[in-house]
């Protein structure tokens, strides 16, 4: 059963990506290949984030099938059992069949991702219902600012790079925990977060100097490299002009790492209320699709009347008539918009059913080996070239992401922490794209 969820979320989490930046290669104006620089392709990053947020909706699906499962499953558990009952013991009955229930609910616990808590000692916590459930709209508004930001750096970026600069979250989120979890950070750990952050440049900066791979060819070594980076950055000084898609690749490389504070940001959110409040993993993945789908579809329809029907806003980012226009208009737009949708749900479910059956370290080293798989599949999709600087840039940011979850040791002795080490954040019952 594990390597058929380990093989799910890995292929979920891989075509999410994948499929988020081929909706954005369709074109949708101008689609004459004589002059391919008149061609407009799909830009709509808030549809995209809607598409989000109604995929973690379908988590209510799942939910709603195991209460349908738990319901048969528990009446007709007597008859699958014998169901003998004394008539003359009725009282003892009715407390041995109290701990038989206790014993029964405790083991679907234990295999049930719905069930089973997202953080310990839920008995100590209020359960999340009524009007606290709007507590998990403030994760969600920071899901809708990051996911969005994300969505738009998709656009000028490689899927790989994409993924590989989503890894600055862990920056953040050490940041964000000592400074309002009041969490405390190793010195090794520290230095995990600056390898990471190196790498998170390294990567930016081995998109930006992109050679062309027909006027010449890539790097066979590191001393190559920093030859080409070189050369690269003298020739810029000399002709003071810089390349267009080097500018975007590097303004989607800033948003997609600026939108990590975000996702910080919800993820310390979340586990603060989660350490107040007790709620199901998947039930607080549903309640935030619903309340991000809300929030977004109000953004829409404010920003189409304030910018998108303007004659500056049309057609652009904010233009919801154009963008579900184009998502029911073209077929490819609307299959890959489904299988989005889909695929997050997907990729949600068998994530928490890992973390729950397995363990978090193993999550983080599946969701490692899916930015491997996505560079991999992008370069025989010929979406990208191969290039060693982002080989060196990929390598700094699993090492340090290991280096910091304690799945490799320290270098150095005496950077090691002495006792058992307490996770930085609990459990987080969101993983998104």
């Amino acid at each position: 059963m594990i390597p058929f969820l380990v093989a799910m979320m890995l292929l979920s989490g891989v075509c999410n990506t994948l499929l988020s930046k081929y909706q954005d290669l369709q074109c949708v104006r101008n689609c004459d290949p004589e002059d391919p620089g008149k061609i407009e392709r799909f830009s709509q990053p808030v549809i995209q984030t809607a598409q989000m947020f109604i995929g973690e909706m379908g988590c209510w699906l799942v939910v709603a099938g195991f209460a349908i499962f738990r319901r048969f499953s528990n009446k007709d558990a007597p008859l699958l059992h014998g169901g003998y009952e004394q008539v003359n013991s009725q009282d003892s009955t009715e407390v041995d069949g109290d701990d038989d229930l206790d014993r029964e609910l405790c083991s679907q616990d234990e295999a049930d991702p719905i069930r089973k808590p997202a953080m310990p000692n839920v008995e100590q916590r209020t359960p999340l219902v009524g009007w606290r459930v709007f507590l998990l709209a403030m994760p969600a508004c920071c899901d809708i600012a990051g996911t969005t930001l994300m969505n738009v750096g998709l656009l000028f970026v490689a899927a790989s790079i994409y993924q590989m600069t989503r890894g600055a979250l862990i920056l953040f989120v050490g940041l964000f925990s000592v400074l309002f979890l009041h969490r405390k950070i190793f010195l090794y750990q520290w230095s995990a977060l600056f390898i990471v952050v190196l790498g998170v440049a390294i990567v930016g900066l081995a998109g930006a100097i992109a050679p062309n791979p027909q006027g010449q060819p890539d790097p066979k070594s590191l001393t190559e490299t920093a030859m080409l980076l070189v050369r690269e950055a003298s020739h810029h000084v000399k002709t003071a002009a810089v390349s267009v898609g080097a500018l975007q690749t590097v303004l989607g490389v800033v948003m997609i790492a600026g939108a990590q504070i975000f996702t910080a940001t919800q993820f310390v959110l979340e586990e603060w209320i989660l350490e107040h409040y007790a709620l199901e993993p998947l039930k607080v993945v549903g309640w935030e699709g619903v309340f991000g789908f809300l929030v977004t579809l109000i953004g829409m329809i404010i920003l189409h009347l304030a910018v998108g029907r303007t004659d500056a806003g049309r057609n652009g980012y904010f233009d919801m008539q154009e963008g579900l226009r184009e998502t029911t208009q073209y077929r490819t737009i609307a299959v890959t918009s489904i299988l989005i949708m889909i695929s997050i749900g997907a990729f949600n479910f068998f994530g928490l059913s890992i973390t729950r059956s397995v363990s978090a370290t193993a999550r983080s080293i599946i969701d490692t080996c899916r930015t491997l798989f996505i560079w991999i599949v992008s370069l025989g999709l010929g979406w990208e070239t191969f290039k060693w600087l982002q080989i060196v840039g990929f390598a700094l940011l699993v090492y340090g992401t290991f280096l910091f979850n304690d799945i490799v040791r320290p270098p150095l002795k005496a950077c090691a922490r002495p006792r058992k080490p307490e996770p930085l954040l609990e459990e987080t019952p969101i993983e998104h794209m």
